[in-house]
């Protein structure tokens, strides 16, 4: 086969995708790799070729990977993940009222276009996380305790298009990271960037079958095929925080291996999850939250019965990195 990937600066040097671009190469594939924030692209001359068999994105949120991958997909071509299922978890904005609607357990969401109005969120709502509704890597991401220290924050916002603000979610300072590749879930604990704590490294832990079927949900509201779900257990449950597509998939077994042979499959027949996603439940009911799986690993079409028991103590989570 024949693969672009769409690499953006920030992540030129890093394992995720190079080690899969090497493991593809080695199985004896064709990828080219296009640097979308560093190159002059001839827009048209790109992507009407139709000489590959699906096109990959690893950029930043606001870069502009995204706008090629999505010329690609007007194109007809095949993208790994869809290219509207991207843009949906991308805008964190969009990606919250579209997961309250079909019924993830999220935080209510502000967002605004202007810092300043922030300080029309509830003082009730304190203490409030705020980050940039096209964020990613943690960047961006404050804690404000009160309507006080918000007037302090302000000017440090005020460079961002757009911000949302939710209610922050008591935690105990890690959270859990659920990655979807291959049909399967695997989950990993991890220090929050709000609660630094040097002494906490990210680990491989157990995947209870609560926590695995809204991962699996995910994935089969927003339409995504390899994606990662940053999850906290809050006093009332575990609370999807934040979306990725195509993240790290760091402390996956063979990660290089089974996101190419992921990816492989997906150019082949395109993405199974985007066929069905984003489209209105029937008579306006929320579609329902599958929830039987196993430890991790975790097959997503085996999260599909009724809630269980929350993960045991070692996997319990903290404020997600988003």
């Amino acid at each position: 086969m024949r693969l672009c990937f769409l690499v953006e600066e920030h992540y030129r040097h890093d394992g995720m995708p190079n080690e899969v671009i090497r493991q593809l190469t080695a199985w004896g594939h064709q990828v080219d790799v296009v640097r979308p924030g560093g190159s002059l692209l001839r827009m048209g001359e790109v992507v009407a070729s139709g000489a590959h068999d699906a096109w990959v994105l690893k950029t930043v949120s606001g870069g502009p990977g995204l706008t090629l991958l999505e010329a690609a997909a007007a194109a007809g071509m095949t993208t790994v993940n869809d290219a509207r299922s991207i843009r949906g978890v991308r805008d964190k904005a969009l990606a919250a009222a579209i997961g309250r609607t079909r019924g993830l357990p999220m935080p209510a969401t502000y967002a605004v276009a202007r810092p300043e109005l922030l300080r029309e969120v509830p003082a009730a709502e304190y203490p409030l996380v705020v980050k940039p509704a096209d964020g990613s890597s943690g960047r961006g991401v404050h804690l404000v305790s009160a309507p006080g220290e918000l007037e302090a924050l302000l000017p440090e916002l005020a460079g961002e298009h757009m911000l949302i603000a939710q209610p922050y979610v008591a935690n105990s300072g890690t959270d859990i990271k659920v990655y979807a590749v291959g049909g399967e879930l695997f989950a990993t604990e991890r220090c929050s960037p709000l609660h630094p704590d040097p002494a906490v490294r990210e680990r491989r832990v157990p995947l209870s079958a609560e926590v695995a079927a809204i991962a699996a949900q995910v994935g089969a509201v927003y339409g995504l095929d390899l994606y990662g779900v940053d999850v906290l257990l809050g006093p009332e449950g575990p609370v999807v925080v934040d979306v990725n597509d195509f993240p790290s998939f760091r402390q996956v077994p063979d990660a290089a291996a089974r996101v190419g042979r992921a990816v492989l499959g997906l150019a082949r027949t395109g993405s199974p999850a985007a066929a069905s996603a984003c489209r209105p439940p029937a008579h306006g009911l929320p579609l329902p939250i599958p929830a039987q799986a196993t430890a991790a690993p975790a097959s997503v079409a085996q999260a599909t019965a009724a809630p269980a028991s929350v993960a045991p103590a070692s996997a319990r989570a903290g404020e997600a990195a988003l």
